[in-house]
C-alpha cells in the first residue's frame, strides 16, 4: 500500500503552492519534501508539479491527484476515527435482549439513557420468551439481557436491575374489580392465567409459593408464553392473573389492576457475559448502574 506520507506533503504543496510554506507548515525543510514529491512522481509516472524561480504550478494531472488525494486522507483520517471510537465502545452495535415485563420496566429508560450518552452507537432491541435469552447471551448473539432471574445464569454476570411486587389484574367486569386493593387469599376460588414456568420460571414460582403461603394452591386454567396474552385472556374474563406492578403500563383494554396486600416482589436482572469483547457494552452497564 502507498505510503500516505507523500500524499500529505503533495496536498500541502498544492494548498500553499510554495515549498518553503509547505515544508514550514509539515515541520521539515525544503530538501526532503522535494525529493518526497520527487519520489511521487516517478512512482506514479505522471507530472504532477510546474515549477519554476518564481512559480509552482499544478499540471492538470496534478489537479486532479490533489483532489483525489484529500479524498484518501479524509477517508483515511474517517477511518482512523471510526476505529478508535468503536475499540472505545462510542460507535458500533449493541443487541440487548428484554422480555415482555422489562418492555415496561427498565428498557425505555435505558434507552433513553444509552442512546443520549452514546448517540453514534446503533442499540437493537430484541424482545422474546425468557427461556432461550440465557443461551442467546452464553452464544453471543446478544450483549446482554433483562429478564427474570433463572437458576441458568451459571458462567454469566447478573445485576439486579428492579425489583418490584405483585398486582392482580382482573377483568373491568369482575365483581372484585371496586375494590381498592385485594388480599390473596380472596382469590383462593379464582381461576389463574399465568405466564408458563417454561417461559418465567421465577414469577411462576412467586405465585404459586405466595399462594401456598396463605393456604392454597391456585387453580391454574391457562398458561400461555407471555404476559400480553395473559392480560388479553384476563380481559376476557377467562381468569385472573398476578402481575409484576409495572405491566399495568401495557393498557390492555377491559383490565383492572389493583394492589395486592403483603404483595412479593419480583425482581429483573441484566445478564452478561464476562467474555463479552464489545466494547459498546461498559456504556450501556454504565447507564445500568446510574
Amino acid at each position: 500500500m502507498m505510503d500516505v506520507k507523500p500524499l500529505r506533503y503533495f496536498v500541502m504543496l498544492a494548498e500553499t503552492l510554495h515549498f518553503g510554506q509547505a515544508a514550514a507548515r509539515l515541520h521539515i525543510s525544503q530538501p526532503p519534501l522535494s525529493r518526497q514529491l520527487a519520489a511521487l512522481e516517478q512512482s506514479i509516472g505522471v507530472k504532477l508539479i510546474e515549477r519554476n524561480s518564481r512559480n509552482v504550478t499544478l499540471t492538470v494531472a496534478g489537479e486532479r491527484f490533489y483532489q483525489d488525494a484529500k479524498n484518501v486522507l479524509n477517508t483515511l483520517e474517517q477511518a482512523v476515527h471510526n476505529a478508535r471510537a468503536v475499540a472505545a465502545g462510542e460507535a458500533g452495535v449493541l443487541t440487548i435482549g428484554f422480555t415482555m415485563c422489562a418492555a415496561y420496566s427498565v428498557i425505555p429508560r435505558y434507552t433513553r439513557l444509552f442512546s443520549a450518552a452514546w448517540p453514534d452507537v446503533t442499540l437493537q432491541l430484541r424482545e422474546v420468551v425468557s427461556n432461550n435469552l440465557l443461551e442467546q447471551v452464553r452464544r453471543g448473539d446478544i450483549d446482554a439481557a433483562v429478564l427474570l432471574p433463572s437458576e441458568d445464569e451459571q458462567g454469566l454476570n447478573t445485576q439486579t436491575v428492579v425489583a418490584e411486587s405483585l398486582c392482580v389484574a382482573l377483568a373491568s367486569t369482575h365483581a372484585l374489580a371496586s375494590e381498592s386493593s385485594l388480599a390473596i387469599t380472596q382469590l383462593q376460588n379464582e381461576a389463574f392465567v399465568v405466564a408458563a414456568e417454561s417461559a418465567a420460571s421465577s414469577l411462576y414460582a412467586a405465585i404459586v409459593t405466595h399462594c401456598q403461603k396463605n393456604g392454597f394452591n391456585p387453580n391454574i386454567r391457562f398458561e400461555v408464553q407471555l404476559q400480553q396474552t395473559v392480560l388479553s385472556l384476563v380481559a376476557e374474563g377467562v381468569g385472573i392473573a398476578l402481575v409484576p406492578a409495572s405491566m399495568q403500563k401495557a393498557q390492555v383494554a377491559g383490565v383492572r389492576y389493583l394492589p395486592l396486600d403483603n404483595a412479593p416482589l419480583i425482581e429483573q436482572v441484566l445478564a452478561w457475559s464476562p467474555t463479552n469483547q464489545n466494547p459498546c457494552l461498559r456504556g450501556f452497564l454504565e447507564c445500568v448502574g446510574s
